[in-house]
């Protein structure tokens, strides 16, 4: 019985160890919006949070990718997943960056509202006001 339980619990870390993906460190997807993860609940949350852990209730950033279009603009394209079983509303605010990596300021750096369908993924396009813009920071925050 105690080498069963070994087994069961060996197999269960090397599952959540492996589920573990880096996201793209310029976005950041606060607590009430992105997925639970082990460092950020296992020990300090409730039983009950740390269930969600392993069921994924969140949104997750898969991919972050910038590109100049043809006007000489950065464009920013977000593909994420929802991995809860509800939609999630959420607001993002995205700052664009000169070279020097200081903000370029802006009337559309605003808080915008969006959305992702439970269990489906989702996708967000955001283009910099001005072509100095070379890099971007963006940030989630939940609906309210």
């Amino acid at each position: 019985m105690k080498t069963i339980t070994n087994i069961l619990l060996l197999v269960a870390v090397v599952v959540l160890v492996g589920c573990y993906a880096q996201h793209d460190s310029r976005v950041y997807m606060r607590e009430e919006v992105r997925s639970d993860s082990l460092d950020s609940n296992i020990v300090v949350r409730t039983v009950g949070r740390a269930f969600g852990t392993l069921i994924g209730e969140g949104v997750d950033v898969k991919s972050a990718v910038a590109r100049r279009n043809d006007a000489g603009l950065l464009e920013l394209h977000i593909g994420g997943y929802n991995r809860s079983h509800e939609t999630k509303r959420f607001r993002y605010r995205v700052e664009w960056l000169d070279e020097d990596g200081m903000v370029i300021q802006n009337k559309s750096s605003v808080w915008m509202p969006a959305s992702a369908m439970g269990k489906s993924p989702f996708s967000l396009k955001m283009v910099a006001p001005r072509p100095e813009a070379v890099n971007f920071r963006m940030d989630t925050r939940k609906w309210e």
